[in-house]
């Protein structure tokens, strides 16, 4: 582990010490997790004696279902799940890739727009007998409302969440919101709390739902960004030595054979009919 690793572990630790963390979070979707991005996240989880949250590229993503299980992802979410039709998919596509295994994971679905809403009473059905829960994503909802990011803490969205909430409680299923968690966000989730909230997330960390009630809160939320900010400047500095590490090689190749290169370029080329 090179040096902002070391620290992003002493920041994941001091999470999941302190500020009620429970897991780190990468996505399929959206962010683009690559295949080594996501080892040195497993790492450190495993390091910091913490869970992955994992976001596959949709409900029937069955690559990214068979890497999940691969890698040991504990909590896997499938995006833009609007039907039970499309949440039927995610059932069948988990019990085809993970079979018994599923058991040693946790499977939810994203509620991200009012369509998935409005269809809510119909899929709740499908997950209380096939999976663990919902994840609200508050940002995605919003937009599909019409509205601006500006509104996600707004009554219109809070209500929205608590309907969910409210049928997550009825059917023993998990809740997790995620989307514009700021310091901000703070008398939305403890509203949610009141009728269910398991766990809350930003961008790569994952809390538990009982740390809306702490009064360190705001730290914990303050590490987290830390920890994110940190992840991509370590990110941006692995893949820009990548970038860099032929530089000396492509200068000699281009000095030592300049002229060679010029004449390739100039020679004429024969048919190959001739």
């Amino acid at each position: 582990m090179n040096t902002t690793e070391r620290a992003m572990l002493d920041m994941l630790k001091k999470g999941r010490n302190e500020y009620g963390v429970v897991a780190v979070k990468a996505e399929f979707e959206a962010e683009g997790t690559r295949p080594d991005e996501l080892l040195r996240l497993l790492e450190l989880a495993h390091r910091a004696d913490l869970g992955v949250a994992l976001k596959i590229g949709g409900c029937e993503a069955v690559s990214d279902l068979l890497a999940a299980r691969l890698y040991g992802a504990d909590y896997i979410i499938a995006p833009m799940v609007e039907t039970p039709y499309a949440l039927s998919k995610f059932v069948d596509a988990r019990a085809k890739t993970w079979g018994d295994d599923a058991a040693n994971a946790r499977f939810l679905f994203n509620l991200e727009t009012a369509t998935t809403l409005g269809n809510l009473d119909e899929m709740i059905p499908i997950a209380r007998r096939n999976l663990d829960g919902v994840v609200f994503g508050r940002v995605d909802f919003t937009l599909s409302k019409g509205l601006s990011r500006k509104d996600i803490n707004s009554r219109q969205i809070s209500d929205a969440v608590l309907m969910a909430a409210q049928a997550c409680r009825d059917n023993d299923l998990e809740l997790v919101v995620g989307g514009g968690v700021s310091a901000d966000a703070i008398e939305a989730l403890r509203e949610f709390r009141k009728i269910r909230l398991d766990r809350f997330e930003t961008r790569k960390v994952v809390f538990d739902g009982a740390a809306v009630e702490s009064a360190r809160f705001a730290e914990g939320l303050a590490n987290a960004v830390r920890f994110e900010l940190a992840w991509l400047e370590n990110k941006r500095d692995y893949y820009g030595a990548i970038a860099d590490e032929d530089l000396t090689r492509i200068r000699m190749i281009r000095e030592r054979s300049g002229a060679l290169l010029d004449e390739g370029a100039t020679a004429p080329v024969k048919s190959l009919a001739a």
